[in-house]
Formats: C-alpha cells, sequence, structure tokens
C-alpha cells in the first residue's frame, strides 16, 4: 500500500515522529518518505492477506488505520494497492 498526502498544522514533536518513521520499505507499521519541510508524505505499508478472499479495499482499510496510529493531523490525496499475488515472476531459463 502507498498513500500519499499532506499534513495539515503539524506541530514540531509531530515532524520528530515522520522523520523517525522515515524510509523507503514496506513494513507492517510503515514508513514516510516527505518533502523537505514535512508538509506532504508518502506512507509505505505493507499489508499481509490474511485471508485467500482478502481484497484491495480490506487492506486500504488497514493501511489507513496504520496511518492513523501514528496520530499525525493529514489529508490523503491517493492511495495506490499492489497485490504481491497478482505479480508473477518471469525466471531467466539457462
Amino acid at each position: 500500500m502507498t498513500i500519499r498526502g499532506k499534513f495539515k498544522g503539524l506541530d514540531d514533536a509531530g515532524k520528530a515522529v515522520v522523520r523517525e518513521a522515515a524510509g523507503a520499505g514496506y513494513t507492517e507499521a510503515g514508513t514516510f518518505t516527505h518533502d523537505a519541510t514535512v508538509s506532504v508524505f508518502t506512507f509505505r505499508c505493507q499489508v499481509p492477506a490474511g485471508k485467500p478472499e482478502d481484497d484491495e479495499d480490506d487492506a486500504a482499510l488497514t493501511a489507513m488505520a496504520a496511518l492513523e496510529a501514528f496520530g499525525l493531523p493529514h489529508e490523503i490525496l491517493k492511495v495506490a494497492v499492489t497485490d504481491m499475488r497478482d505479480i508473477k515472476i518471469r525466471r531467466k531459463s539457462g
């Protein structure tokens, strides 16, 4: 899951929280990348499928809950889902 958004009235303590959770990887807790002023962000979150019937809506809700857990005032601009179950890996034949 990738959530793009902007912070609304983030104070210095909030900026410190974002900087501490910075990273480009996908984790279940989530990581942030942000601009220099910490006003816009990309939140990356790994959401393991609990059941075979879990869909993109379930994953989006879980990722938004992970973002909300940080307790930072924000506005979500875009949510993108990549379901790893749909990705095919082509192996080189030797």
